[in-house]
Parts: structure tokens; C-alpha cells; sequence
């Protein structure tokens, strides 16, 4: 039976427009892998090219959709037969995998929380993503899900985020640095501290205390923090590499000379360029819940929207809940399993 991963196609800023396209795009390379398109079947049916009637795709027709500023609340209670809700339901149901959405992100956290439920010994689920670093890529939990957290849920967010790493096939026996201030053993929150002393008695392989700039470094395969740190870090760097490439654009063109010198430095800025690309990176899983769910940005094109359907079939072809599941008893210290 071939995998199969249930779409939102009218969740984000572009809806159907750049979710059709990816979803075609996605299979023309991946045909092993089967996609249930969710959402108006009219609008969405209208955007399939006639080329595609022998690909894996099938289109099932939601009522509703949540808009991107909605309540998470009364998208619960009141879009039952929206285009997230129905897709995560396919989930929950046995007709699909995975999900992916680039809807409201408190929403599909909601939803996918109620249908799919946790994990057994995970109180929160974390919203986690690879980021670009000088030796590959780093995973960073939380990215916003939960803007305080326990000490014990700090561990929790370690065993998942270095389960992820391995089940991917990214890197065996992965790194795991806390975010914090400074390096030293005093620096620090007393949760952030705590969480420490547990993460050090667990099975896992601690690096210890990472600071901001080590995320980047590559100084550790997985990074861990509450999310309300985890998501001014995402959002202050999204925010500086924006200023970076809009400041190269008007220091190359400001003169003739500085033409010249752009375009004789254009392979090296296309290589740049695309070593940096977010779409790369596109596609931010829900860890912690029974079943994969991956939130793309609400933003990206179609190029971005393919890279978070191909996360979120990575993460089912691996089976990184049950991998979770499985081990979260062998990699917590004693303390938070008794």
C-alpha cells in the first residue's frame, strides 16, 4: 500500500493557487506517494492541468475553510467540515498518514490536538523545523506552540527533537544543546536549569548550554527552548536575512562599477542564494501528536509547499510518532518516569 498524505489545499495566504501546483509538482517526482487534495472540489479540481489524470491524486470536497486570523476556539467548535478539520480527520482515520496545512497555526494545532490526540507520556506537543547552519542543518524545538514550559516538558521537547533526527536517517546519536544566555553552568532561568540537570541524566547525547548564535554555528544537531524564546529567535532571523538580501540588491546597483561586480560575483550569490533558501526548509512539524502533522508557511509558493508535503511523508515513511512513542521511556531520566 503506498503512502498517503491528506492536503489542505485551501489553507494559507495563496490557498488552491499554490497548493494545486505543488501537490502535481510533488508527484511528477515522488509517484510513489499518494495525495488527497482537501477543499472546494470545483476550485480545486479547476487548477489540476489536464496532464494529471494518471497521477496518484485524489480531490475530497470540504465545505469550510478557517481563515487565517480565526480563534482557534471557534474554529474547533464551528468549522467541523473545514478543509484542516476534514484532513486531519483522514488522518485519524486510517485513509492518510500525514497532514499538511499552511493554515492558521493556532488552529491546526487545536484541531490536530483534539482529533489526533498526544502521544502517551508527552504533555505538550512542539513545533520544530531544520534551519540552515554552516555544517547543514540543525532542528530547533519549540518554534512557538507553547509559550511557557516545565523543565520536564524541556526534556520531553529533547527526546523528541533527537528522535526526529535519527528516524530521518539525519544523523545517529544526535547532539542536544539547551538555548540559554550564556554558556556556564550558573547562567540561566532556574527552569532552564532544571531542565539541564534532567536532559544531563537522561540517555541522550547532552552538549549542554547553546547560545543564540550557536544555532547557526551548527554547533548542535538539535536545540531546545520554550517557545516564546524559539519563536522571536525564527522570527529575528527570517526578519535579518530579509534586511541582509534587500541590502545586497541596493549595494550592487548603486553604481555602474558595482554592476559589474555583481555580475561577476552572480555564481557565487545564485549558490548563496540557494544554500539560504527558506523554501528549502519549508514545513514545521506538530511533534508530540499520534500521527505526523506539518505546518508550511502561510506564505510560501509552490516550490516551498512541495518541501513541506515531502517533510511530512518523510516523517510517516519513518513512523516518527511510534519511533517516539517507543523510546521516550529509554531516553527519560528515571525522575520523570516512575
Amino acid at each position: 500500500m503506498s503512502l498517503v498524505v491528506a492536503v489542505d489545499a485551501m489553507g494559507g495566504d495563496h490557498g488552491p493557487s499554490v497548493v494545486v501546483p505543488a501537490a502535481v509538482n510533488f508527484l511528477r517526482q515522488h509517484p510513489d506517494v499518494r495525495l488527497i487534495l482537501v477543499g472546494d472540489e470545483g476550485a480545486v479540481r479547476g487548477l489540476l492541468p489536464t496532464d494529471t489524470t494518471n497521477l496518484p491524486l485524489d480531490v475530497h470536497h470540504a465545505s469550510q475553510v478557517v481563515d487565517m486570523d480565526e480563534p482557534p476556539a471557534k474554529a474547533l467548535r464551528n468549522k467541523k467540515d473545514s478543509s484542516m478539520r476534514v484532513a486531519i480527520n483522514l488522518v485519524a482515520d486510517g485513509s492518510a498518514q500525514a497532514c499538511v496545512s499552511a493554515g492558521n497555526t493556532g488552529a491546526l494545532m487545536a484541531t490536530a490536538r483534539f482529533v489526533l490526540h498526544m502521544l502517551p507520556g508527552i504533555e505538550r506537543p512542539a513545533i520544530v523545523r531544520a534551519l540552515p547552519t554552516l555544517r547543514g542543518e540543525t532542528h530547533v524545538l519549540d518554534l512557538g506552540a507553547n509559550t511557557e514550559c516545565s523543565a520536564e516538558q524541556l526534556c520531553e521537547f529533547a527526546v523528541m527533537g533527537a528522535v526526529l533526527v535519527e528516524s530521518i536517517g539525519k544523523r545517529r546519536n544526535p547532539t542536544v544543546g539547551l538555548l540559554n544566555i550564556g554558556s556556564e553552568a550558573t547562567k540561566g532561568t532556574d527552569t532552564v536549569q532544571r531542565a539541564a540537570d534532567l536532559i544531563r541524566a537522561s540517555s541522550l547525547n547532552f552538549h549542554g548550554y547553546v547560545e543564540g548564535d550557536d544555532i547557526y554555528s551548527g554547533t548542535t544537531d538539535v536545540v531546545v527552548c520554550d517557545g516564546f524564546v524559539g519563536n522571536v529567535a525564527l522570527k529575528t532571523s527570517e526578519g535579518l536575512a530579509r534586511m541582509i538580501t534587500q541590502a545586497m540588491r541596493e549595494e550592487f546597483s548603486r553604481t555602474p562599477l558595482r554592476k559589474l561586480g555583481a555580475l561577476a560575483s552572480l555564481p557565487a550569490l545564485r549558490a548563496l542564494r540557494k544554500r539560504l533558501d527558506p523554501r528549502a526548509y519549508n514545513g514545521a512539524s506538530l511533534l508530540g501528536l499520534t500521527a505526523p502533522v506539518i505546518k508550511s508557511h502561510g506564505g510560501t509558493d509552490a516550490i516551498g509547499f512541495a518541501q513541506a508535503i515531502a517533510e511530512a511523508a518523510a516523517q510517516a515513511q519513518a513512523q516518527v510518532p511510534q519511533h517516539i512513542a517507543e523510546r521516550l521511556a529509554d531516553f527519560l531520566p528515571q525522575a520523570l518516569t516512575a
